[in-house]
Order: structure tokens, then sequence, then C-alpha cells
């Protein structure tokens, strides 16, 4: 079996160019370096020859994203290969590097799940700091932090990376300002059900419910349901959750946890179409912190929230200055705090005769 490493350069077809060839029609291998934050699986598709390509005048990482996600796009068609069946599953989650928007910023990413390019991904730029600092990509004391700066669609992130004695050991995803959009929204669900939903902004828009009101506990043997939910909530939403030309992201049923220090819940978020985050989500944290400062239960430099997935790993949120807001509530910068680690260095096989490329879903 042999194919060039190089037959297709995604980060080249990133760039509108002139006549731009379109997918290959031989097969080819994607290298991916394969992590998880909290448990939530990060794919990274490096550059094709290890460098970071330089900026392009006038051209954003969100510029580039709304560029690829045209459904003929290459870039699309390779996200569907890299993240749908057989090569990855119903909720999988990744990021292609890119040029960053200037010099400012370490590199760009094109964040993608089964469904498209989002916005935001927290529990992405905590990961592509490990992988910044691994890689040698971004400097790292032995001992100390080191921020990797990396252009996103909604903006300009950081992850701040913690080492120890020569090893990466947590990350801070230092977000875009963040604020709420509107709080106890009525929601009518398809059987009748009356809601309330709060709506927050983080990179991308969250919608919050009380997960008691839908009768369900936060636990994976009620995950079948929340995707139902999920789905319902979003539409039910519909366009009053949209917010700088996106449509709501995502929903998150919120559940109250005793004891311990400042707020403490344990969230599952419904992203896309009825994915679901095993992490508790970096920019719904974020938006969360907004959220809760907004309600007056956080306060700025001071008070935090410990935020846990469906499977009860955490991530722990501050509110670490104002901003200025776009709305009526406050603005913060939110600080979300995790960890992340490698499970594999991956070479994938994208062959376009396959029956079933570029691939499928099957929940």
């Amino acid at each position: 079996m042999t194919a060039s490493t190089n037959a297709f350069d995604p980060i080249a077809f990133a760039v509108p160019r002139e006549g731009a060839p379109g997918f290959p029609s031989t097969p080819f291998w994607v290298p991916t370096h394969d992590y998880h934050t909290a448990g939530e699986p990060f794919r990274i598709v490096p550059p094709v020859d290890g460098a970071i390509p330089a900026p392009t005048p006038g051209l954003t990482v969100r510029a580039r994203r709304d560029i690829v996600a045209a459904p003929t796009h290459p870039v699309n068609t390779l996200r569907i290969a890299l993240c749908q069946e057989p090569r990855g599953h119903a909720d999988m989650y990744g990021g292609l590097i890119t040029a960053p928007n200037d010099a400012g910023a370490h590199f760009g990413v094109l964040f993608f799940h089964k469904d498209g390019f989002s916005t935001a991904c927290g529990h992405g730029t905590i990961a592509l700091g490990f992988w910044a600092v691994e890689r040698g990509i971004v400097p790292a004391p032995g001992d100390g932090t080191v921020d990797v700066r990396i252009d996103v669609p909604s903006g300009r992130v950081t992850a701040r990376v913690t080492m120890s004695a020569g090893k990466a050991v947590s990350a801070d995803f230092v977000n875009v300002p963040s604020y709420a959009l509107a709080t106890d929204l009525p929601v009518t669900l398809p059987d009748g059900r009356e809601l309330r939903a709060d709506i927050a902004w983080g990179g991308a828009a969250y919608a919050y419910v009380h997960a008691p009101d839908v009768g369900l506990a936060v636990e994976p043997r009620n995950h079948d349901a929340f995707v139902r939910l999920g789905r319902e909530v979003k539409a039910a939403v519909g366009d009053r959750g949209r917010w700088d030309g996106y449509e709501l992201y995502g929903v998150s049923f919120v559940d109250a946890l005793e004891g311990g220090e400042g707020v403490r819940e344990r969230n599952v978020v419904v992203y896309g179409d009825g994915n679901v985050d095993r992490s508790p989500t970096g920019s719904s944290t974020a938006a969360r912190v907004a959220l809760l400062v907004a309600k007056g239960q956080l306060a700025v430099g001071s008070g935090s929230l410990e935020n846990q997935s469906i499977i009860a790993t955490r991530f722990i949120g501050v509110a670490d200055a104002t901003a200025p807001s776009p709305t009526a509530f406050p603005a913060v910068i939110p600080r979300v705090t995790g960890t992340a680690a490698l499970v594999g260095e991956c070479r994938w096989y994208i062959d376009p005769q396959d029956e079933t490329f570029p691939g499928f879903t099957f929940r």
C-alpha cells in the first residue's frame, strides 16, 4: 500500500486560490496527534512539514472557517473523513492547525466535529496548549507557566500551560470576553412541557437548563435522553439563541452539587446535532462563569465554579477581569483550568474510492 504523505495539504486548501484543485482522487495519508481533555477527544491535524504557516494579510481564522465550511470544500470533506466513521464517531472532535491572524499568536486552529466547524472549543484549546509545549512549538520552562496564544474563529485565546519538572501538568484556557445574552427564556418542548433557559456566550452560544426540570440526573445512563432533549431545546430556542452571526451551538443540562466551596455543578453539554461532550466543555464553562457573574453567584476576582462532566471529570472556572459588554449583562474574561493527555499518534489512510468515503454516522 503506497501513497504520498503530501498528496493533500489541508492548510494550503484553507486559503482561497483561483482555480484551486478539488479533493484528491488518489489515496493519501493524513497524520494526526490525538489527545483527550477531561475525557473528550481532540484530534490535531498538524502542519504537513511541521512548520506553522505565516499569516495571510486580510485573512483571519474566522474567515478561513467560513471558507472551509462550504459543503463542497476539500477541507470540509477531510473533516468528514477524520470525524465520522470508520475513522471517528458521532461525538468526535478535533482541530486543523492553520496560520494565525497575525504575528501576535503562535498559530491558528479550525475546530471541527462531525457536523461542521465550530467557532470555539475550550477543551481543544487546553489540548493545544499541551501539544504546543510537548512538540516544542512554543518553548516552555522546566517549572512555571508559558502562554500559548492561539487564534480561533471567535478571537484570540490563550492556553496558559503550567510546567513542573519539564512536564505539562495543567493548562488555563483564557477565553474571549464572555457574557449572558438572556435569562429565564421560556422554552416549550414538543411534549408540551414548559422550561426556562438562560443563554450565554463564551465564543459560542449555549443554553442552560436545570437538569431536574427535565427529570434527569446528569449520569452516563441518561446519555440518550439528553441527546433527544438537547435537540428539542435547541430547536425550541431557535433564532433566539443566535449571536454574532451563528446559531445556538449547545445546550447544557446543569445539576447542582452539594458541599465544597464556591459554586459546584455537574453538567452535560449536547452540541451540534446531538453530540455529547465527555468533558465539562471549556467554552460552555466560560459562558457559565459569565452567567453566574450576571446572576450575582460569582464575582470578578473571587469565587470559582467547579464544573463536572457527565463522566465526573472537572474544570475550574473563574472570572479574571471585566470587559466591555455588547449586552445589558456584564462581560468578563473567564479562565478555565483543566488537563489534557496524549492518547496516540496516527496515520489515517484516506481512499476516495472506498465505498464508505468520506464517512458516515451511526448512533
